[in-house]
């Protein structure tokens, strides 16, 4: 019987666009800069950021040195806020139906600018906060280490006392989807964009 149900953040929970994401950080004078940026994992010190072996701040200063300018951190937010598309209120409305039942957590390679967005007020129309919507919070930057790694995945197993048998993963990530049936959990592979919906009802009345 599936007891968390575990989804990422980029191409899940929102739709996202990597290639807005790649002019911005062009535009800011990144050259290359989509040797830099996919939208699974980062690389460089887009990757370090993520894994949480850099700051914000000390980000915004090794941005600064690849673009040969002094890029601000609200500049540098900005680039990243370029990768999202919409954020679709209704599925998260939708899913507070499944709270009583089920625990909602978030397993993301993401970075402190994407969070400090999601986790405030202005997430979405109502008001909502990602921390206000979901059970647990497992953020690759705060966790020192990214899907596809399967570190991440033990532990969040570990810090949020879970069993593997009893947790379904939803990623749009065929890597991360293989890494995490590695250590045993469930999991759904869907598209960026996709009303996963539908999908994740079956999933849950089928294991029952």
């Amino acid at each position: 019987m599936i007891k968390n149900i575990v989804f990422d953040f980029g191409g899940v929970l929102i739709e996202i666009d990597t290639p807005t994401a790649i002019k911005a950080f062009t535009d800011l004078g990144l050259d290359d800069a989509q040797k830099y940026l996919n939208s699974y994992q980062q690389t460089g010190a887009f990757f370090a950021l993520e894994n949480g072996d850099i700051s914000g701040e000390e980000f915004v200063d090794e941005l600064s040195h690849l673009c040969h300018r002094t890029v601000s951190y609200d500049e540098a937010r900005a680039a990243w806020m370029g990768f999202v598309v919409k954020v679709h209120s209704e599925y998260m409305q939708w899913l507070q139906q499944l709270r009583p039942k089920y625990r909602l957590c978030i397993l993301s390679n993401t970075n402190p600018f994407l969070q400090g967005w999601a986790r405030s007020s202005s997430f979405t129309p109502e008001g909502k906060s990602l921390d206000d919507l979901f059970d647990s919070l497992f953020l690759s930057y705060l966790m020192h280490c990214s899907k596809p790694d399967e570190a991440i995945y033990r532990k969040m197993l570990n810090d949020g006392n879970m069993k593997p048998e009893e947790t379904l993963f939803i990623d749009d990530s065929p890597k991360n989807i293989e890494a995490a049936r590695s250590v045993g959990i469930n999991t759904l592979l869907v598209k960026n964009g996709e009303d996963w919906r539908p999908a994740l009802t079956q999933f849950l009345e089928n294991h029952q």
